[in-house]
This record gives structure tokens, C-alpha cells and sequence, in this order.
């Protein structure tokens, strides 16, 4: 017998629109980083707006991000253009990323052989700098933090 006999895999897009009609006992696991796109984003414009409804967001929420919006308790996020109010209780789960800390990625980089220049461009800019002067002070690392928009020329030597 399946450890969760109830549990429905919705492979298709019209078994995921199907998910919306359910009016009780639903519950939604999707796997959408910020809430930004795929299939979520439907899910929450049609379960944000009910009182009864519970969304559990685990892990990170950048700046900016739908996900982030609900996590600050945002009393009207925009999905599709559309102004949709938070009726539905937002819970988060924290500590449960799977990506690495500064550490993590120190170790990383300090296994290279012949350690190249490094280019961040992700995260917050207070959380891209402070990591850049760890990595720095840490292991030497030549590090730059390339503008929006700026482009790179991965071809030239370091």
C-alpha cells in the first residue's frame, strides 16, 4: 500500500487547472522557488483569495518575488496584471534550503586547483557583498560584481 494513498500526481496542464475546482481538503506541493512561475503562480491567484485556504512557503524568498510579497505579509500581491487579495494564512518553514551557505561555497571554490576570478551575480546586493569580502578575505579570490546589464567577455584570461 502507498505511504500516501491519496496523493495525485497532476502531469498534465489540465489536471493541474483541475486542482483549482477543488473547493476542500486539497493540498498543493509544487516546487517554484520564488512563486514566479509555473504552475503555482495559478494555483495561489485562485486559493490566495479565500480565508480558509493555508500556504506554507519553505525556504528562501527573494527581494522582489511573489513569494517574498507573501512572506511579508502583503495584503494585495499582482498576479497576471491582476490585483488578488491575501485572505488565505501564509505560514513559512525556514531553515530547509537546499542550497549551500557561505561555507559551503567557500569550501567549493577552495577545492579548485587553479582557482579562477569570480563573478557574482546572485542574491541581494548586501548579501552578494558581504559574501564577496568573506570569499575574499578567505581565500584570496579575485572577485568582481558585475552591473545589471553589463556584459562579460569569458573569452579574455583572467
Amino acid at each position: 500500500m502507498p505511504l500516501l494513498p491519496n496523493l495525485r500526481l497532476s502531469r498534465q496542464t489540465e489536471e493541474s487547472m483541475a486542482i483549482n475546482r477543488i473547493r476542500s481538503g486539497a493540498i498543493i506541493i509544487a516546487g517554484s522557488g520564488m512563486c514566479n512561475g509555473g504552475r503555482i503562480v495559478h494555483h495561489l491567484k485562485h486559493n490566495l483569495p479565500h480565508s480558509g485556504n493555508q500556504v506554507i512557503i519553505v525556504g528562501y524568498q527573494a527581494a522582489g518575488s511573489l513569494g517574498r510579497r507573501l512572506v511579508d505579509g502583503d495584503p494585495t500581491v499582482r498576479i497576471h496584471g491582476e490585483a488578488v487579495n491575501v485572505r488565505a494564512r501564509v505560514h513559512t518553514v525556514g531553515g530547509l534550503s537546499a542550497h549551500g551557505d557561505r561555507d559551503d561555497l567557500a569550501r567549493w571554490y577552495e577545492c579548485m586547483r587553479d582557482r579562477p576570478p569570480v563573478c557574482l551575480v546572485h542574491g541581494e546586493p548586501e548579501a552578494r557583498e558581504a559574501f564577496a569580502n568573506y570569499l575574499a578575505r578567505r581565500s584570496g579570490a579575485r572577485i568582481s560584481q558585475p552591473a545589471p546589464g553589463e556584459r562579460l567577455d569569458l573569452s579574455l584570461p583572467a
